[in-house]
């Protein structure tokens, strides 16, 4: 053998861009739509990559069903409200929000796209052109895809490369996961926001964000399934090996719970909503037949007011749970990601606060449960640090950076310019 081919070969070097950033800077506003309360938080970034609130608003919901708009004009006044509320506080005016996706019928899917490389390093647009393949994939009549996550890499026969740019190979597969909602629901929400002279930044998953909110580190590695109980609708996102891997939704929340009350005790819909939130339970208890509770008639004088033992309201507000549960249940056995979601359960949304909900959940499906409530916020008021508003703190999360795919790389299309044109792109898969 000559001396050449007993020469090793020189080292080759290849300028990459930087793997991670650091959270993104400036002022944010999100914006919660449900179908109970709306909620805008504007915040910014901290050195310490925590977040600070700088303004809130909150209204009752008016206007919005199951997530969705219905009365363009009712829900036009409450975001305004909630919006006009939060910049006061912040002394600032808002031109665009990142807003949670509840509305359209939310569907999540996965894909395994491959992508031609031809034995070169694998480039930034290699890993875009496979997102992009994705999307296309995913696209169906009268839907629009909102999140394309890129879940894991292989390169040739090297599987579960987290980030492939530089490599050399000659074929590039990817592991996406898709979530895509009606187009008409997406529609009408920006028509809304349009109306409100504001611009929606993007849209993220509410069960997703929840989760940006709630869950640390570990549960997001080893597996959790977060339950996001909202007022018209209650959803759930599976979390493992630090990436969301599920998301699905059931029209069914705590407005049921309120309205199952009204109707099997002839009361009016806000005496229902105030028994079910000053005694509301799933659990039973032995004082449960000697407390009565006052219970005005629906049509009836004020003054005739019927009582019955708070049993009865616990009677009624136990099968519309274990209903959520089960459903929850079914579905996450039907996705094949049970084991894989882990023995981790953490509960959102204003649903998830009725006493026993946490237990009733530990019940059914078999697993640890905690409540979850925002972490890494500063300034947040007290009144707004529970469960119920784990989403739009998720949506700051995500709006300063965090939980997206290899931060470092715009995985869209570039955007034209104007707010009508980026939406219509939006609307055509940013092709």
């Amino acid at each position: 053998m000559n001396e050449m081919a007993r020469r090793p070969l020189p080292p080759v070097t290849i300028d990459l861009p930087p793997r991670t950033r650091a959270p993104r800077l400036g002022v944010f506003g999100v914006l919660d739509i449900g179908s109970t309360k709306i909620t805008c938080m504007i915040g910014r970034s901290e050195p310490d990559g925590s977040r600070r609130i700088l303004g809130f608003g909150w209204q009752k919901g008016r206007g919005i069903r199951n997530g969705a708009i219905t009365d363009l004009e009712e829900a036009e006044r409450a975001i305004r409200a909630a919006v006009g509320q939060a910049e006061d506080m912040a002394d600032t005016r808002l031109k665009a929000v990142t807003v949670n996706l509840g509305c359209g019928q939310p569907e999540s899917r996965l894909f395994n796209v491959q992508w031609p490389v031809g034995g070169r390093a694998v480039t930034e647009d290699d890993v875009r052109q496979v997102v992009l393949e994705a999307r296309h994939r995913a696209q169906s009549e009268g839907r629009d895809s909102i999140h394309a996550l890129p879940l894991s890499f292989s390169v040739d026969e090297t599987m579960r490369v987290e980030d492939p740019r530089g490599l050399h190979c000659e074929t590039l597969t990817a592991r996406l996961h898709v979530i895509d909602a009606v187009s008409s629901a997406l529609r009408n929400l920006h028509i809304c926001l349009t109306s409100c002279d504001l611009e929606l930044a993007e849209l993220v998953s509410a069960p997703f964000a929840a989760g940006l909110a709630t869950l640390v580190e570990d549960e997001r590695e080893l597996g959790t399934t977060v339950i996001d109980m909202g007022g018209g609708a209650t959803s759930f996102a599976v979390f493992a090996e630090g990436q969301l891997l599920h998301t699905a939704q059931t029209l069914i929340g705590g407005i049921h719970v309120t309205n199952d009350i009204a109707r099997l005790l002839s009361t009016p819909v806000a005496h229902a909503e105030r028994l079910k939130t000053l005694y509301g339970s799933c659990q039973a208890s032995p004082d449960d037949e000697r407390e009565m509770l006052p219970v005005p008639l629906v049509g009836e004088e004020e003054h005739q007011i019927a009582r019955v033992p708070r049993s009865m309201v616990v009677s009624i507000i136990r099968p519309r749970l274990e209903e959520i549960f089960e459903i929850v249940k079914d579905r996450l056995d039907n996705s094949g990601l049970s084991r894989v979601a882990g023995a981790r359960v953490v509960l959102t949304g204003g649903a998830c606060q009725l006493a026993g909900a946490r237990e009733l959940a530990a019940q059914i499906l078999g697993k640890q449960v905690r409540l979850g409530r925002p972490v890494g916020l500063r300034g947040l008021p007290d009144a707004a640090s529970g469960p119920a508003f784990a989403t739009g703190a998720g949506l700051l999360a995500w709006a300063a950076g965090e939980g997206r795919s290899m931060q470092d790389i715009d995985l869209e299309m570039r955007r034209p310019s104007g707010p009508l044109k980026r939406f219509i792109a939006f609307l055509k898969e940013r092709v």
